[in-house]
């Protein structure tokens, strides 16, 4: 009997603990925070928001405007003019020259977009593609009339800055391409992307913006060079092939390229993409946000979070990792420079020998040519966000090449006045560095890619 009872007791007991563990647990337990749905169509990240607080908490984060722990970034709209005023000679004759800003984060699309002085009266719609998700719709609706109709008459049309519906299917929140402009490029390279995985999804859906590109001549469309690759030198290739420009340099009167920011393209040569790393796993971490663990929204340097973003696979310090990143960064900013120094240089010599009406015309249209094919080397790593630091190895690549055709240049445009002269001009350009093949120049292209 005395045994019953203590089963009796234990059982009871039991019961009580469960009963008490089960009860906090409910209580503790998170509860969904609405039971709305998200309208078929609709592409207000706010209204998203009813239906998942933590990730549109996350997103609006990227209002905060500092440059954290990242050297070269942040979102801070700083003038790279102001910074580097050698840019304004760089881009001479081109819109650039007058206004050139640090991006910020998704939620200030619209805003930079309408505000930089480089939109003007002949500006396009293939402007507003990758600053809304509007932008799908319209071309649902217009076809590829949209591209090239006046960016002004679409202003009222474009109300969200880039958003969840750019990258989520609103029914299953699965990635999804939303951008023609990849959906083209993959066609191009014979690529189904109903085959990636959702880890190679993490990457493509930032390719949708994140890319170099240039405008389709025949109607204007926001198209991706990659018929031959992705690489630098694909892009070129298809430059050249197409006697692509974007503008005729207004001191040296090259046939100029302007890169965009080809992020993808120089990360596709790194060692984190041979690896299978995603672009999300460094830029939008898994964090702990209210309640629940999300990807964060809050797109930013991975050195603003590091444990999230580096620890999980690199088990060194946090001022180790940074060190190393920030050292490389150095790097390849320095070599950036002094590919700016050879630039400038090149520019003025080819300026000078164009005053003379002595000089050997085809010289210079080769001098002309290697500046195209310098700056373009220049404006590649430039215009692309990490400082080379998504493939470290391929930046010092083509900065070098850059360096070595900027002096080519040089050379080549006091060689055309020297020729002329009997070679008194040759032997002061024998000074310059410099040594290769030139390249005949680009001949007319077509309308100039615009911000």
């Amino acid at each position: 009997m005395h045994k019953t009872w203590q089963t009796i007791t234990l059982i009871g007991l039991i019961l009580i603990t469960v009963g008490v563990l089960v009860f906090g647990c409910a209580q503790k337990a998170p509860t969904p925070p609405t039971s709305a749905t998200i309208p078929e169509g609709e592409l207000d990240p706010a209204v998203w928001g009813k239906v998942y607080p933590d990730h549109y908490a996350s997103y609006l984060k990227q209002k905060e405007q500092t440059k954290g722990n990242s050297k070269y970034g942040g979102s801070v709209p700083e003038s790279h003019l102001k910074e580097a005023p050698i840019q304004v000679k760089l881009f001479a004759g081109y819109p650039f020259s007058e206004d050139y800003n640090e991006e910020r984060g998704h939620v200030w699309a619209l805003e930079d977009v309408t505000g930089t002085q480089r939109v003007g009266p002949k500006t396009i719609s293939s402007c507003w593609n990758c600053k809304s998700p509007n932008v799908k719709p319209l071309v649902d609706k217009m076809g590829d009339s949209f591209w090239a109709t006046p960016f002004a008459d679409l202003k009222d049309q474009i109300k969200h800055p880039i958003a969840c519906a750019n990258c989520h299917d609103a029914k299953t929140m699965a990635l999804t391409i939303t951008s023609y402009p990849l959906l083209d490029a993959l066609k191009t390279r014979g690529i189904d992307p109903s085959k990636f995985s959702r880890q190679e999804m993490r990457t493509m859906v930032c390719a949708q913006c994140h890319v170099e590109y240039f405008f389709k001549p025949d109607n204007k469309k926001v198209t991706f060079p990659w018929k031959y690759g992705l690489k630098m030198d694909d892009a070129e290739k298809l430059y050249e092939e197409i006697n692509f420009k974007d503008w005729d340099h207004k001191e040296s009167q090259a046939p100029m390229l302007k890169a965009q920011h080809p992020d993808y393209e120089l990360f596709s040569t790194g060692v984190h993409a041979a690896n299978g790393v995603a672009c999300a796993d460094c830029h939008m971490p898994y964090v702990k946000q209210g309640q629940t663990k999300i990807s964060s929204h809050h797109l930013q340097s991975p050195l603003n979070h590091i444990s999230q973003s580096c620890q999980t696979c690199h088990k060194q310090s946090e001022s180790y990792l940074k060190d190393q990143v920030i050292g490389t960064q150095d790097s390849v900013f320095k070599t950036k420079v002094a590919l700016e120094t050879a630039l400038s240089e090149a520019i003025d010599a080819i300026t000078a020998a164009s005053k003379n009406s002595a000089a050997k015309a085809d010289m210079m249209n080769q001098a002309r040519s290697l500046h195209r094919k310098a700056q373009w080397r220049w404006d590649y790593i430039s215009a692309e966000n990490s400082m080379g630091w998504h493939s470290p190895k391929e930046a010092l690549r083509v900065l070098g090449e850059g360096i070595d055709l900027a002096r080519q240049a040089q050379l080549k445009a006091n060689l055309a006045i020297g020729a002329a002269a009997g070679g008194a001009a040759g032997a002061d350009a024998g000074k310059t560095p410099g040594s290769g093949t030139a390249v005949d120049a680009a001949g007319p292209g077509a309308t100039p890619k615009q911000p």
